[in-house]
C-alpha cells in the first residue's frame, strides 16, 4: 500500500554536508564561517579532500589540486586531515540511522541509505527526525533525499544540499530528472556523458525518450536499464550486507622524498591508519596494494595477497614494504605513496589453534590502543618509530 506522499518505497539517502570540514570546525569553532580545506599543503602540493561551504563560494572543489584552489582563493586556510575524528562520527551518525528503517546501507563515510518502507506515513516526519538527531546529537549538518528508489533519493539529496531535505512523491520521478544533465545519472560517467551528447542527448529526460536499440554500442544488453533508470525506475533493494570494498590511505608530499627512513615511516603509519579503519568497521582484508607516483607524475601500483585476512598493522605493513622495495632504488624521489586493503570480509579466517590465539591477543590489543587514541588523542600510545617528526604531507 502507498503512503501519503505516495511512494510504493520510501528510501532515504543521508549524506553528511561537507563531512570533514563539518568535523574540523567541531575541533576548532574558529574556522566556521571561513574558506577553508581539508587536506593539500602551504605549498600547493596534492589534492582537496573537503572543501567549506565558504571556500566553494570561491569556487574551490573537492579533488581540485590545492595550487588551483590557492590560486582562486589565496588567504584560503589548509587544514590537515584527522582521520580518526572522521571514523568516530561516522560511526555515530550510523549508529543513529540503524534505529531507523527496516534496512540499512552504508555507501561511505558519509552517506547511507535507509529503506523506511511502512515505518511512518506522516511527509517529511521521519527526514525531519533524522536530520535533527543528527544536528542535535552530533551537531553535525546532514541532507536527505526521499524518494521509491535508492537512484533518484541519491540525486534528491544532492539538490537538497546544503542542510535540506527533499521529498521525490510518488509519480514524480521522471518529471524531476528530466531536466538535469545527463553526467547526473547515477552510474554514467563523464565519457560516457560526451558520447551521449554528441548524439544530442544532453539531459536525462531525453535519455528517457531514447531508442534502446540506437544505444545498444553504448551500453549493450543494459541499454532499456539505463533508460528505465533515466525514467527514475529503479528496483535495487537497500541491503544490509553491503560492505565496504576498500579503504586507502596516501600522502603527497609536500617535496619529493627519497630518504628511506622517512619513507619507511610514512609507510608504517598509512598501514596505521587503514588497519585502524579495519577494526573500527569490524572487517578483515586478504588484499594489500602499494600506490606510488615518481617526480614526473608517472604512477605505478602493486598488490599481494595475504596469507590470512587481517586487520593487523604488522601484517598489512609487512607486504607492504616488500612491495614497495621491490619497485624501490636507494636514492630515488617519491612524490606520493599510498596503501590501501581490499577484499574485506566480516570475519578472519580459520587458523590452527595456536596462531588463533596469538592473533587474537595481538587485535585485542590494538583495539584497546584504538579506544585510548579516541578518547586521550592519536599521542596517547603508539609506536616511537611513528613518533618522530613527519615530512609535512597531505593526505
Amino acid at each position: 500500500m502507498e503512503n501519503v506522499i505516495g511512494l510504493s518505497r520510501v528510501i532515504l539517502h543521508v549524506d553528511l554536508d561537507a563531512f570533514f570540514c563539518s568535523v574540523e570546525e567541531l575541533r576548532d569553532p574558529e574556522l566556521r564561517g571561513k574558506p577553508f580545506i581539508v587536506g593539500g599543503t602551504p605549498q600547493g602540493r596534492g589534492v582537496v579532500c573537503s572543501a567549506s561551504y565558504a571556500a566553494r563560494a570561491f569556487g574551490v572543489r573537492n579533488a581540485m589540486p590545492s595550487i588551483q584552489a590557492l590560486r582562486l582563493c589565496p588567504h584560503l586556510a589548509i587544514v590537515p586531515t584527522h582521520r580518526e575524528a572522521y571514523a568516530d562520527y561516522s560511526r555515530r551518525v550510523m549508529a543513529i540511522l540503524r534505529d531507523y528503517g527496516r534496512a540499512f546501507e552504508q555507501l561511505s563515510v558519509d552517506e547511507a541509505f535507509v529503506d523506511a518502507t511502512g515505518l511512518r506515513e506522516e511527509p517529511h516526519a521521519l527526514e525531519r527526525e533524522v536530520q535533527s538527531r543528527i544536528r542535535r546529537e552530533l551537531n553535525l549538518p546532514a541532507s536527505i533525499g526521499v524518494a521509491s528508489s535508492k537512484l533518484v533519493a541519491k540525486i534528491a539529496s544532492g539538490r537538497a544540499k546544503p542542510n535540506g531535505i527533499l521529498v521525490v512523491t510518488g509519480g514524480e520521478e521522471a518529471s524531476f530528472l528530466a531536466p538535469m544533465s545527463v553526467d547526473e545519472l547515477w552510474g554514467i560517467g563523464k565519457s560516457t556523458a560526451a558520447r551521449l551528447r554528441a548524439r544530442g542527448i544532453e539531459t536525462i529526460g531525453q535519455l528517457a525518450q531514447a531508442d534502446p536499440r540506437s544505444l545498444d554500442d553504448l551500453f549493450g544488453i543494459n541499454a532499456s536499464h539505463v533508460i528505465e533508470r533515466a525514467c527514475g525506475i529503479d528496483r535495487s533493494p537497500v541491503s544490509s550486507d553491503h560492505l565496504a570494498k576498500s579503504f586507502s590511505s596516501e600522502c603527497t608530499f609536500a617535496r619529493d622524498i627519497s630518504d628511506h627512513e622517512t619513507l619507511r615511516v610514512e609507510l608504517l603509519t598509512m598501514s596505521d591508519e587503514v588497519a585502524k579503519r579495519l577494526r573500527a568497521e569490524g572487517l578483515y582484508a586478504h588484499t594489500v596494494q602499494l600506490k606510488l607516483r615518481w617526480p614526473d607524475f608517472s604512477t605505478i601500483t602493486r598488490q599481494a595477497t595475504l596469507p590470512a585476512a587481517t586487520q593487523l598493522v604488522d601484517e598489512i605493513f609487512s607486504i607492504a614494504e616488500s612491495l614497495w622495495l621491490a619497485v624501490w632504488q636507494n636514492g630515488q624521489r617519491i612524490r606520493l605513496l599510498g596503501v590501501s586493503v581490499s577484499e574485506l570480509e566480516p570475519s578472519a579466517d580459520q587458523l590452527n589453534m595456536f596462531d588463533y590465539q596469538w592473533r587474537e591477543q595481538r587485535t585485542a590489543l590494538a583495539h584497546v590502543t584504538d579506544r585510548l587514541r579516541a578518547k586521550y588523542g592519536d599521542d596517547v600510545i603508539g609506536r616511537a618509530r611513528l613518533r618522530k617528526k613527519r615530512s609535512s604531507t597531505t593526505r
